[in-house]
């Protein structure tokens, strides 16, 4: 198989090229984003990425570990299985992840009916993520997002902080520590993007489901929609 040339071979010193060298491959970037909320295994990669096939996610993971970029490490007994996870380098990769992000949103090309994984939207609404200044007081939203591209998906968990200092939405597990939250949300992962990317009132939007205060989803919103 031919090797793809580096532009550093074309004595191009670009610091930029360089970083197209690391990750600008087809898949390579969508497999960091993938990883940016917390470690995953293969076969919860390969669930994620809809199209990528185990070969190239193989050879993905390989490049992004042979770069200093991820890490794969054994879970502790009994599960028996690898996780992959980002090195503080990789974890560097959300601001690019955003940057791209927030560039590409103006574009009147980009697919604004296609859904995304739990984590991809989770991403989005970090960042476009702002501070509530009206909120006397944080409030907590625990989100329950189910991949809508899946049949039988199980939900995800979040939990979304909403203050007048900022907001923070970060994945939780059984290892979390417990909080009161506020509200709780849950949706399949189209529903709230109609919400936070189409601007879709939430009261209207189909399968999303709210316990706890209604302001603190109003306010999560308004926090972490792309439109404020």
């Amino acid at each position: 198989m031919a090797t793809r040339r580096t532009y550093a071979s074309y004595n191009d010193g670009c610091a930029a090229a360089h970083a197209l060298d690391l990750i600008g491959d087809r898949w390579t970037m969508i497999v960091v984003r993938e990883l940016l909320l917390g470690p995953k295994r293969f076969a919860q990669l390969q669930r994620d990425v809809l199209g990528i096939g185990p070969t190239v996610l193989t050879q993905r993971l390989q490049h992004l570990e042979r770069h200093g970029i991820a890490v794969r490490h054994p879970l502790p007994a009994p599960a028996g299985v690898d996780v992959y996870e980002l090195t503080e380098r990789g974890l560097g990769l959300e601001s690019v992840n955003t940057a791209l992000a927030l560039w590409a949103t103006s574009s009147p090309e980009l697919p604004r009916d296609a859904d995304m994984s739990p984590d991809t939207l989770v991403l989005a609404m970090r960042a476009h993520a702002r501070p509530v200044a009206d909120l006397a007081e944080p409030v907590v939203v625990d989100l329950g997002l189910v991949d809508s591209r899946r049949a039988g998906a199980e939900p995800v968990a979040y939990r979304a902080t909403i203050g007048a200092g900022g907001t923070s939405v970060t994945r939780t597990d059984a290892r979390t520590p417990a909080s009161r939250a506020t509200a709780e949300l849950t949706a399949p992962t189209r529903a709230l993007t109609e919400v936070l990317i189409g601007g879709r009132p939430w009261t209207q939007a189909d399968d999303v489901e709210v316990t706890g205060d209604s302001a603190a989803v109003d306010a999560l919103v308004l926090a972490t929609s792309l439109h404020a």
